[in-house]
């Protein structure tokens, strides 16, 4: 609900749990609340007072309050504001002073689109709405229309902002956030992630400091890095309790999200494009689009937070077939056999899965072209015919006839020195005119901002996938951007080469996937290089980490499950010993932990024992049956190997009838206490039958006393799938 008090000159937007208040104070939009839901609408006695100087200029007819201390709702560069701003303007003149002001507002039933860019949606019968806030420079006439998005029934609100000249000169965009949220207070913990590449998503949890913390990638990706999302809690607060919020961005490329504390002990939140490198021009009546960002406010724990984002992420980002709906067990030929494989092994370790009851062979890296290693090919995306020299006309086949499906590997947006496309067009990568040309894998990328370069990918992709025969695409990333730039722009635009990358990208992105519905895109970049909301609006799942190992993956799967539900999380059984790590696990414990994700093996079953084949078939049913839980159920983290010598978890369907429980040995401690995992989120009142055991317990004594742990061998686990009595 949106609601505007003309007396008080006040915004309220209320979600079923939380609120935020806005006012329009001497032509400024100050931010004056945002938490626990109010249940009054008059709020005309929440005004800033701010009588302090501290050399900060006082702005005529701004009465009580300086902007260096203000907290506004979308600050402006070169006025007073001296934190972080969310807009920073170079004028025609060459100065970068803008001052925004109220112009006008409106409220909107639904929600529109963002041209060109991912974002959450409303479908017919939601309880949302918009509000559109016009700002204006009177002097050099940028307009700014800020959009904030009530999801009611879902406690969020998305933002973005729509930057338009309405001068007569082009000026140029230095910066410009997608949302910022000005808190009177720094008495906030930051969660945090940061990783590399098989090891990413690692939470750190820190006391804000003065200064700024910012959380960033200027990799032309959202990178393993530091995933877009940043959260803030009250000291105090854990899984069950406390206050949170998140802030989750809607982006694919470079961004920034930046936790400022400030020298008055208050704190500014500011998400959006990385400024560094960036600038847009805008010509008259041009106007720029950021990204999306969707803030999240909750007083129940982290546990809530994650629920709330999981739930919208599933129900109102993914779209298409796959929206709420287990996904098919596959099978992946990396791990099983690399480069090395032709149609007959291809043949032999897809009946030996179909035969185990795996849904889907999926063929990676090294059937196109000429691609025996990883320094050439890319770009030709041509069936290799001394591999295949049926293409995969007889994969196919020999799979249907056993109800297998078919999937294959892509990296469009890479290209090989050593290619027939770099040949043919050495002009379509991103370069700089005079400068070398760094490999990274030994390749180099398209520059995805010229129409004719997505055009050659659609139609190259899509000759693959007219066949008929493909069900299921892998779409990988395996390098970062470097010499960014594009000799069809001119020496003003470079600036915007990498955004507009990505501009093409999600075009190119949203035909595929609007041609081919039927099709599973699953997103990769060397793992979890890019795992982001912004792809998961194309392709619901992610590839999480090219780090396969189990005990590994507990921390990484963790981290990512603070805000992306399981349903995104893609999770294999793997080799053992491992192959990036070379840890040995049994069967058991790689089951357990992939199982709670989109689950899958990363293995060559041909070389498995009898007795792992029978584990291997019995997992595939045991998924096939009970993964609509951990796709559309609530997703529950009991205790982390970050601070304890085991990981737990559980996830319970949305009816409460049943409930998925792992445990994991991480170290073993000799005459250490007996372990009972106290489980979450489950009816007290109702019988629950373990299916492994036939043990029946109450939910009261699930969540009361716990289930024993009955295991004392590191890198060993337990599972147990319970369901109404």
């Amino acid at each position: 609900m949106i609601t505007y008090l003309e007396n008080s000159k006040q915004f309220q937007l209320d979600t079923d749990n939380s609120s935020y208040v806005m006012q329009v104070r001497d032509g400024f939009l100050l931010h004056i609340y945002y938490g626990e839901r109010l249940n009054v609408t008059d709020h005309s006695y929440m005004r800033w007072e701010q009588g302090r100087a501290a050399f900060s200029c006082r702005l005529e007819g701004c009465q009580g309050f300086i902007l260096d201390d203000t907290p506004l709702e979308y600050p402006c560069f070169g006025r007073g504001d001296l934190r972080s701003p969310a807009l920073e303007i170079i004028n025609p003149d060459g100065t970068n002073i803008c001052d925004l002001r109220y112009v006008s507002h409106k409220i909107i039933g639904g929600k529109p689109g963002l041209p060109g860019l991912p974002a959450f949606y409303v479908e017919e019968g939601d309880r949302a709405s918009t509000l559109v806030i016009t700002l204006r420079d009177n002097i050099s006439l940028v307009e700014c229309d800020l959009y904030y998005t009530v999801f009611e029934d879902y406690n969020i609100i998305s933002r973005h902002t729509v930057i338009r000249n309405c001068g007569e000169k082009p000026c140029h965009i230095k910066a410009a956030a997608s949302a910022c949220v000005d808190f009177d207070h720094m008495d906030f913990e930051v969660i945090s992630n940061y990783g590399t590449h098989c090891r990413e998503r690692m939470i750190e949890r820190f006391r804000l400091n003065h200064g700024k913390f910012e959380l960033a990638s200027r990799r032309g990706s959202s990178g393993h890095v530091h995933n877009p999302f940043l959260i803030l809690a009250s000291p105090t607060a854990d899984e069950d309790h406390g206050e949170f919020y998140g802030d989750l961005l809607v982006y694919s490329g470079s961004h920034a999200i930046t936790a400022e504390g400030t020298q008055y002990n208050a704190c500014r939140l500011l998400a959006g494009l990385n400024p560094d490198g960036f600038s847009w021009k805008l010509e008259q009546n041009g106007e720029f689009t950021t990204p999306e960002a969707v803030l999240c406010y909750t007083d129940k724990g982290l546990t809530s937070l994650s629920h709330i984002y999981n739930k919208a992420i599933n129900d109102r980002l993914i779209r298409g077939k796959y929206k709420n709906a287990r996904r098919p067990v596959l099978l992946n030929s990396w791990e099983a056999c690399y480069f090395s494989f032709d149609e007959a092994r291809l043949l032999k370790i897809g009946k030996c899965a179909a035969d185990l009851g795996i849904e889907l062979l999926v063929i990676d890296d090294g059937w196109f072209g000429k691609r025996n290693t990883d320094n050439c090919s890319l770009g030709d995306w041509v069936i290799d015919r001394k591999k295949l020299p049926n293409g995969l006309d007889n994969i196919y086949k020999m799979l249907k006839e056993n109800n297998c499906g078919l999937g294959i590997w892509f990296e469009p947006e890479m290209v090989s020195p050593d290619s027939d496309l770099y040949r043919a067009h050495p002009d379509w990568c991103l370069h700089i005119e005079n400068r070398p040309r760094s490999e990274g894998r030994h390749q180099l990328m398209l520059n995805l901002s010229r129409p004719e370069v997505c055009d050659y990918l659609y139609d190259s992709i899509a000759k693959i996938l007219d066949s008929g025969m493909i069900s299921y695409v892998k779409w990988d990333f395996n390098r970062n951007m470097a010499e960014v730039g594009s000799e069809v722009l001119p020496p003003d635009r470079q600036g915007e080469v990498s955004h507009r990358y990505y501009l093409g990208l999600y075009s190119l992105l949203e035909r595929l996937t609007q041609s081919f519905p039927e099709v599973l895109f699953e997103s990769c970049s060397g793992g979890g290089g890019r795992f982001d909301a912004g792809m998961l609006y194309y392709m619901p799942q992610t590839w999480t980490s090219d780090n396969s190992d189990a005990i590994e993956r507990l921390k990484i799967q963790y981290g990512t499950s603070l805000v992306y539900p399981m349903s995104a999380i893609s999770a294999h059984v793997s080799a053992s010993p491992n192959h990036q790590t070379a840890h040995v696990t049994d069967f058991a414990t790689r089951f357990t932990v992939a199982f709670t994700g989109s689950f899958g093996y990363e293995l060559d079953p041909t070389s498995l024992s009898e007795e792992e084949k029978l584990l291997v078939a019995k997992s595939a049913e045991l998924y096939k049956k009970y993964g609509y839980v951990l796709v559309t159920g609530d997703y529950y983290r009991l205790k982390t190997n970050y601070e304890e010598d085991c990981a737990a978890w559980c996830a319970v369907s949305q009816d409460r009838a049943v409930c998925v429980a792992g445990y994991v040995n991480t170290h073993v401690r000799l005459y250490d206490k007996n372990q009972h995992i106290r489980l979450k989120g489950l009816d007290k009142d109702t019988a629950y039958k373990d299916i492994f055991t036939g043990q029946t317990y109450s939910g009261a004594q699930l969540m009361g006393f716990g289930l024993p742990v009955k295991i004392t061998l590191e890198y060993r686990s337990q599972m147990w799938i319970l369901e109404k009595a």
